[in-house]
């Protein structure tokens, strides 16, 4: 009988290796290498057939809408025929319950919506439809944790849809390791692409998060599927937010915005106006903010609480907003502003739960911090947008039209924003242009 070869595979980074060792020599993890089968060389293969790709005619197929607009809009418009869509998401989120109510939107007009869950029974599945108020008479169960029993129940039945929750349960039986490790994951992933390409059948599978807020398991697993969808948000916070940072049939760091209710989750149509509802304008250290997030503008709080420091070292806290990026803005405004702030206790805190990534932001959390600071108002009816650079200028960011566009909408009569070019000036909204931070917290503070 042959000797079976066996080879180490580390969990983190994928690296193999012939030998066990302590420590990956790749990524540098301790403990991670797992021992794994290796894959035996198959027979020799045909060579493929060639296409010249402008004798390749266009085909174009009718995306699968949810009827949920915000969940399509992030998606590309609707799911891709034959796409492999992966939502992530802390526990608790909200991932299953917008799943849920994507199959029942689908199920109501007439689609045949397929949910495989390796951690639920049909009792259970059926307790939360009935209490999201869903129909489940197009919706068929199936309870699984085997992949290759997943394959040929859809390969039979050929649904519209087919939901997997969740990939870290499923399991091949030819592979000797336990379901969640990297070669059951990267294994069941394979089989659901070919499945659902072959048969031009959608699969969402939701995918668990590591306590950094990466999918867990191997990073391969986001380079296999089409689509990689995060459902963000803060648990004590009503909003939850979906974000796209992987569509290979649409614009990747689209948005879509829900509020969490009893009865699910239900779409935002307006961001700007829910973020803003609960604004007290006569408080020091409030600035509004205008973002992009996507293809879309929408208007944010950003709040700053600054106190003199009980301690030896101030304290720097931030929720919504990078850590780093703050402690950059306050050597700006110490050096340029000539803000003594070297003795201060700085929160900021970007109201609603949500997380600003782009750098317009930098301007409202300098303006929020120098209001705090001097504990005088920004007037109520200003909103303001601009990078802030390291020798205290205020850049140009992209996408200035559409932000004022969406200040307009929301009755704000000023804007301090950085010098660019417009291609059509709103009219009743004043454009201050701001040059340096210096310049704007003397005029406005």
């Amino acid at each position: 009988m042959p000797k079976v070869k066996t080879i180490f595979v580390c969990s983190k980074c994928d690296a193999q290796f012939p030998k066990w060792l302590g420590r990956c020599s790749e990524c540098g993890a301790w403990s991670s290498l797992k021992q794994e089968v290796a894959m035996k060389k198959g027979p020799a293969v045909p060579v493929g057939q060639l296409e010249t790709l402008s004798e390749v005619e266009n085909s174009t197929t009718d995306r699968l809408k949810s009827g949920i607009y915000e969940f399509d809009r992030v998606v590309g418009g609707g799911i891709v025929p034959g796409s492999l869509v992966l939502l992530g998401g802390d526990p608790g989120i909200g991932k299953s319950t917008l799943i849920l109510q994507v199959a029942g939107k689908l199920a109501e007009s007439g689609q045949e919506v397929l949910y495989i869950s390796g951690e639920e029974s049909s009792s259970q599945v059926k307790i939360r439809f009935s209490r999201l108020g869903l129909s489940t008479s197009n919706l068929k169960f199936l309870g699984t944790t085997d992949i290759d029993t997943v394959v040929a129940t859809v390969n039979q039945f050929r649904p519209s849809l087919v939901i997997l929750d969740s990939i870290q349960t499923m399991s091949d039986q030819s592979i000797a390791s336990a379901a969640g490790s990297v070669a059951q994951v990267r294994a069941a992933t394979s089989k659901l692409t070919t499945v659902g390409k072959g048969n031009m059948i959608p699969i969402i599978i939701i995918g668990h998060v590591t306590k950094k807020g990466n999918v867990a398991g191997p990073r391969t697993l986001e380079h296999l599927v089409d689509v990689v969808l995060y459902l963000e948000g803060d648990r004590s916070h009503i909003f939850r937010v979906l974000r796209g940072v992987k569509n290979r049939f649409g614009s990747t760091s689209e948005v879509g915005v829900f509020d969490m209710q009893k009865g699910g989750l239900k779409e935002v149509a307006n961001p700007s106006q829910i973020f803003l509802s609960e604004r007290k304008s006569q408080n020091p250290g409030s600035v509004v903010a205008a973002i992009i997030e996507g293809s879309r503008a929408f208007l944010v709080e950003v709040q700053a609480l600054v106190s003199r420091s009980n301690f030896g070292y101030p304290q720097r806290r931030v929720s919504g907003f990078d850590f780093n990026r703050l402690q950059l803005l306050v050597a700006v405004l110490m050096k340029k502003a000539h803000l003594f702030l070297s003795n201060q206790d700085i929160h900021v805190n970007v109201a609603g739960g949500f997380k600003v990534t782009e750098p317009a932001i930098d301007l409202a959390v300098c303006l929020a911090i120098a209001s705090a600071h001097k504990n005088k108002i920004i007037p109520p009816e200003v909103a303001v947008f601009g990078e802030v650079g390291l020798g205290g200028e205020i850049r140009a960011v992209a996408q200035s039209d559409q932000r004022l566009e969406e200040i307009k909408k929301m009755g704000f009569k000023e804007v301090i924003m950085p010098t660019t070019r417009l291609i059509d000036e709103p009219k009743g909204l004043q454009l201050v242009f701001g040059h340096s931070v210096d310049e704007v917290v003397s005029n406005y503070l």
